[in-house]
């Protein structure tokens, strides 16, 4: 057992708003200052990358949200160039994921992205098709006619004249979201019919986003290597396991030197499920069930873990996600008391990160997640010991950190600079607190216990 010394002092040193130029050689070591910058990337639609073939040969843009380093008296020639790229889970987007705007406690920002940049990293956050301000589409995600209808019949009949939807997972994508009162506004109590009637998407048309913001990140940042570190949070990691799949997508795994799996979702089939999937692409949240329910913690864990929230952080969250909203911000309300705002969710099938595929992985990994993680409800904290051990047993450099009394959203808590320390030290040197693999536990006062 040990203090986390190593991971406290990059913390520390992440936190300062500025650091010491070399001057004797005009020329800065270490950065001086971030700077923050959204722009688009176009793209086509390829046709069959979508589940509905009206959205084939589309115009389309992703809108990615970077976070680099800037040095006031130009880099030093020294300095090696690093670059990555963080991919969001379901219900975020980039900044309100990767680039909270709220103070931490100690000092400086919740953003890791910020935290990144200050170690000399340049980030890059995309908000993935279908997640706004990127393409949503007007009859895909602006109608809000696509959000779902009420359930078929037990006999498969379906009782209503604007019809019927079915779902996989009831606490996910959820029935008859038109029908809620939040809904008031856009659908004025009214029912109506789809304009599109499938799933928004699947986890390659992600892996398409993912690649192409690779390939963007290699060429404005020049990494040394010419390649980037790949970050997933909670669903994001399923993206992600998906693009490092050589067998599917070889082009993108030869551009990634690390991995690094954050909160990760994680088991499911090898390719997409033709049967029983959703009949309606667009779900819809209110600020409850967004920013309150992930973060929750048993009562008798909120009494142990008194402060492992940060006060008024879901605030901050709901009003970074609001902001990208280009639609949904003017949704809902009216009824109960619900202000207006709503966030515009696709909907998709899960698939492509499993035992399988994580054992045929390559680059060096790093898997994190809360002790008190419940997200899926069910599974949620056995997700990263069982990406852990799926890895393979050649794989050099692979660690399993647990981070007591944190949960799903721990980026946004107390165990953030946790987090963030041991992404710079994974994307600078492949190593946990020194240690190249191993399954490691951080408690929540930050002493570091070695479990295997």
């Amino acid at each position: 057992m040990r203090k986390l010394a190593p991971l406290v002092a990059m913390s520390l040193l992440v936190a300062c708003v500025s650091l010491p130029a070399a001057w004797a050689d005009d020329c800065d070591t270490s950065p001086t200052g971030v700077e923050r910058t959204d722009y688009p990337l176009y793209f086509t639609v390829p046709a069959g990358l979508m589940p509905d073939p009206r959205f084939d040969g589309r115009p389309a843009q992703i809108v990615v949200h970077r976070v680099q380093p800037v040095y006031a008296l130009g880099k030093c020639p020294s300095v090696v160039d690093r670059a990555a790229v963080l991919v969001h889970g379901r219900v975020g987007s980039g900044p309100d994921t990767f680039d909270l705007l709220y103070p931490a406690p100690g000092g400086g920002l919740l953003s890791v992205q910020e935290a990144l940049a200050r170690a000399g990293i340049d980030t890059f956050a995309p908000n993935l098709l279908g997640y706004a301000p990127s393409t949503t589409f007007s009859d895909g995600l602006d109608d809000p006619g696509n959000a779902s209808l009420r359930a078929y019949e037990s006999d498969g009949r379906c009782a209503h004249p604007e019809g019927c939807d079915r779902t996989t997972a009831s606490n996910v994508f959820e029935l008859d979201n038109q029908g809620r009162s939040l809904l008031t506004n856009p659908l004025a109590d009214n029912r109506r019919s789809h304009s599109s009637s499938l799933r928004f998407a699947g986890t390659d048309v992600w892996v398409r986003d993912i690649g192409q913001v690779v390939d963007d990140a290699i060429a404005r940042a020049r990494p040394a290597d010419r390649r980037v570190t790949l970050v997933g949070f909670s669903l994001g990691a399923n993206r992600v396991g998906r693009a490092l799949y050589t067998p599917k997508h070889p082009d993108i795994a030869a551009k990634v030197d690390r991995a690094a799996f954050l909160a990760p979702i994680f088991g499911g089939p090898l390719d997409e499920p033709q049967d029983g999937l959703v009949t309606f692409p667009l779900t819809l949240a209110d600020r409850a069930s967004v920013v309150d329910a992930p973060t929750s913690m048993p009562p008798d864990r909120e009494q142990i873990c008194g402060g492992y929230r940060v006060p008024g952080v879901d605030a901050q969250t709901w009003a970074q996600m609001m902001s990208q909203e280009t639609v949904g911000r003017s949704w809902g309300g009216n009824k109960a008391g619900n202000p207006a705002g709503l966030r515009r969710l696709p909907t998709f099938a899960t698939f492509g990160f499993n035992t399988q595929v994580a054992g045929a992985l390559g680059p060096p990994t790093l898997v994190m997640q809360g002790l008190d993680d419940d997200v899926p409800p069910g599974l949620g904290v056995q997700s990263a010991p069982m990406l852990y051990d799926a890895l393979p047993d050649a794989m050099t450099n692979k660690v399993l950190v647990q981070v007591d009394c944190a949960t799903h959203g721990f980026m946004a808590e107390r165990a953030h600079a946790t987090v963030k320390a041991a992404l710079i030290e994974w994307i600078t040197a492949s190593t946990f607190g020194d240690e190249p693999s191993g399954r490691f536990v951080v408690s929540a006062s930050g002493v570091v216990t070695r479990t295997n």
